[in-house]
C-alpha cells in the first residue's frame, strides 16, 4: 500500500513527456461551468497582474538607468569595475600566488641564461675577430679594396681601419649605381 501511495505522491517535477500528457488531457469535461468560470476569471487576473509586474519592471529598469547616468555610470564602467574586482579575487586566490611565483623564478632563471648566452657570444665573437684567419681576411678585404678604389679613382690610398675601407667601398659602389660621377676607359686614359 505504501508503494502506491507513494506512487501518488511523488515530489519530482513533471518530465517532458508528463507535461505532453498532461496538456492533451481534457479536464474541462470534469468540471462545471461555475469551476470553469472561477478558473478563466483567475487566469484573467494572472495575466493582467503578469501585464503589470512587466511594467513596473520596465519602469524600474529605466528610473536605474537614469540613476546611473547621473552617477556617471555606464556598461563600460561597470565592465571595467567587474573586471578589476574579479582581477583583484583572482589575484588574492592561492592557485594564482603559487602560479605568479613560479613564473616570476623562471623568468629570473630565463633572464639569467640569456645574459649568460649573450656574454658568451660576445666574447666568441671578440675571440674571431682577433683570430689569424679574420685578420688575413681583413688584410685582404683591405686589399680588395684599395685596388678597387685606385681602379674607381679614388686618391685617399691610405690603408685606414676595416670599417673605414668597407665604409668608403660602400659609398663608392652607391655613386657608381645610382649614376654619379664615373670615368670611362677613355677618360682616363686622357688623364
Amino acid at each position: 500500500m505504501e508503494a502506491q501511495a507513494q506512487g501518488l505522491l511523488e515530489t519530482e517535477p513533471l518530465q517532458g513527456r508528463d507535461e505532453d500528457a498532461i496538456a492533451s488531457a481534457d479536464f474541462s469535461s470534469m468540471l462545471s461551468e461555475e469551476e470553469k468560470e472561477e478558473l478563466k476569471a483567475e487566469l484573467v487576473q494572472l495575466e493582467d497582474e503578469i501585464t503589470t509586474l512587466r511594467q513596473v519592471l520596465s519602469a524600474k529598469e529605466r528610473h536605474l538607468v537614469e540613476i546611473k547616468q547621473k552617477l556617471g555610470m555606464n556598461l563600460m564602467n561597470e565592465l571595467k569595475q567587474n573586471f578589476s574586482r574579479s582581477w583583484h579575487d583572482m589575484q588574492t586566490t592561492t592557485a594564482y600566488k603559487k602560479t605568479h611565483e613560479t613564473l616570476s623564478h623562471a623568468g629570473q632563471k630565463a633572464t639569467a641564461a640569456f645574459s649568460n648566452v649573450g656574454t658568451a657570444i660576445s666574447k666568441k665573437f671578440g675571440d674571431m675577430r682577433n683570430s689569424p684567419t679574420f685578420k688575413s681576411f681583413e688584410e685582404r678585404v683591405e686589399t680588395t679594396v684599395t685596388s678597387l678604389k685606385t681602379k674607381v679613382g679614388g686618391t685617399n690610398h691610405s690603408g685606414g681601419s676595416f670599417e673605414e675601407v668597407l665604409n668608403s667601398t660602400a659609398h663608392a659602389s652607391s655613386q657608381n649605381a645610382s649614376g654619379g660621377p664615373r670615368q670611362t676607359m677613355d677618360e682616363e686614359l686622357q688623364c
